[in-house]
């Protein structure tokens, strides 16, 4: 595992395989950024002509390898864009020490000498270490090993706040790797029950409570969103609630998340190449769940309950079909029209049961449709919520460690149309027009 500490060591005499220093600049490189000043001098005044010459870039994430030369005790020097000096970001500093990490992966020691003269910068710096030395390899012969250990250079290294906000960049990318393993987990090995399982067991190390319905008390308790969608399955769904109580909370929120193990489309059935990522429709399970963790590990003076909604949602003779109408937790009745529309049936079951406890704030997340990806892209994720307030926050806690989020709208006609077009339930799955919905 790696590990990551604080360090006020020159970048030049450090005792380290290599050091990582930014640059600045736009076209070509023009300064060289905080922290890297004295590994600079060392290469001589001609430094900044030699990496213009090499043509190295200072675009943000951009790696160039030269060697130490004797300038530094580390045999090679990483020189990574940083961006324009006038226009550097938290977010650019998660991403350059991120993308040495990756092309540093299987040194034994990396010194980090970029910008880290406040706790925010080092958080960033640590945030992007520790996040870019992940690697899946848990099905691979040759197994990639990332950097054992980073070093940051800051005069913050005695700080005590600075030693805590590298504790909390830990636990916070400990859980996002959760998540990932999660989500990168093929689905022969991660199914409704085995993801219940996991998640079971990395609560035993935390003081998060973990509850586990199986089909049975699904069926008891009228989950008809949930077993709708898995009946198709030979793997049965479940439904996991995470619990996190601190003794004097100062608010209450709950997560619901989406966590289709595998989504086929069922009978309404994707095209093969469409098939391929959908093992990463739990992501939304996936980050609610860590999110727990991390919330209970960072001791966070908040309550927190999440809600994992996990089927697997297969073809068969069993499954759900079009036309079928589905009784939800909670009573209403919905008329499906499409079994690849599966998300909103399982969340509608976990939004029910969690909108009972009263939570201040109740999110859900979730892979949920490709018409965002087509309005949005790749990079950016669509939040919509009914409290524009609440967004803002959700969105600016997002825009802070660089996941950037864009309000879509919920037009006053749309729940009127769900609300409607049924004449045989309560409500219809989606709306059936073909614009806007």
């Amino acid at each position: 595992m790696t590990s990551i500490s604080l360090s006020s060591s020159a970048a030049t005499s450090v005792k380290a395989d290599a050091v990582v220093i930014g640059v600045h600049g736009t076209d070509t490189v023009d300064s060289v950024a905080a922290g890297g000043e004295k590994v600079a001098s060392a290469y001589g005044k001609s430094f900044l002509q030699t990496l213009t010459d090499l043509e190295v870039s200072p675009e943000t994430g951009r790696i160039t390898k030269i060697p130490g030369t004797g300038a530094t005790k580390a045999a090679v020097v990483v020189v990574v864009g940083l961006g324009d000096k006038d226009e550097l970001e938290l977010e650019s500093l998660r991403r350059a020490s991120g993308a040495a990490a990756r092309a540093l992966a299987g040194k034994a020691t990396v010194a980090l000498a970029l910008p880290a003269t406040s706790d925010d910068e080092v958080r960033a710096v640590a945030d992007g270490a520790l996040l870019g030395a992940y690697a899946y390899d848990h099905y691979l012969e040759k197994k990639t090993e990332p950097v054992g250990e980073f070093v940051i250079l800051t005069d913050l290294a005695r700080s005590k706040t600075a030693k805590q906000t590298v504790s909390d960049a830990e636990t916070v990318t400990a859980a996002v790797h959760f998540a990932r393993d999660l989500v990168n987990a093929p689905p022969n090995d991660l199914y409704p029950e085995s993801f219940a399982d996991r998640v079971t067991s990395r609560a035993r190390r935390s003081k998060v409570s973990v509850s586990v319905s199986d089909e049975k008390t699904l069926e008891s308790k009228g989950y008809g969103g949930i077993l709708g969608v898995g009946q198709g399955s030979a793997r049965p769904p479940r439904l996991v609630k995470l619990s996190y109580k601190p003794s004097r909370p100062v608010a209450h929120i709950a997560f619901v998340g989406k966590g289709i193990t595998f989504d086929s489309g069922g009978l309404s059935i994707k095209p093969s190449n469409a098939m391929v990522t959908m093992k990463c429709d739990m992501a939304g399970a996936a980050a609610v769940s860590a999110a727990v963790f991390a919330i209970a590990d960072l001791g966070l003076p908040v309550r927190v309950t999440a809600y994992a909604c996990l089927a697997e949602n297969m073809p068969s003779g069993k499954a759900t079909r079009p036309g079928d109408v589905l009784t939800m937790y909670g009573g209403k009745t919905v008329e499906v029209l499409n079994t690849d529309a599966e998300g909103r049936l399982v969340l509608g079951d976990a939004l029910a049961l969690a909108s009972k406890t009263s939570p201040d704030v109740l999110v859900d997340v979730a892979t949920l449709t490709g018409a965002c990806q087509i309005a949005l892209g790749d990079r950016v994720s669509g939040i919509l919520g009914n409290d524009d307030a609440l967004v803002e926050l959700v969105r600016a806690a997002g825009g802070r460690v660089g996941e950037a989020l864009w309000q879509l709208p919920i037009s006053e006609e749309m729940p009127v149309k769900v609300r409607t077009y049924s004449r045989v339930a309560d409500l219809m799955q989606h709306n059936v027009d073909l614009y806007g919905g």
